[in-house]
């Protein structure tokens, strides 16, 4: 979740915390690669999920992925 005011979250203030000290760019490259392998795994574990829960298939998630389901708002 991204957050939406001014406040650090608490991801954000742990993450100050433990990293007090400068990275280089090639560190800094491998814990973005890190964090982003983190976050894509509980996004595929949730995906799962989800799948399994409402015998969701490939098909049924393309069809899906071309559904137009927003509210049309006329002027």
């Amino acid at each position: 979740m991204i957050a939406t005011n001014d406040k650090l979250t608490n991801m954000q203030l742990e993450l100050l915390k433990i990293f007090k000290y400068d990275l280089n760019e090639s560190q800094m490259v491998e814990l973005r690669a890190l964090l982003s392998a983190y976050f894509s795994e509980k996004v595929d574990f949730e995906m799962d999920k989800v799948c399994n829960e409402k015998e969701w298939t490939i098909s049924t998630i393309e069809s899906l992925a071309h559904n137009h389901t927003r509210t049309s708002y006329k002027k």
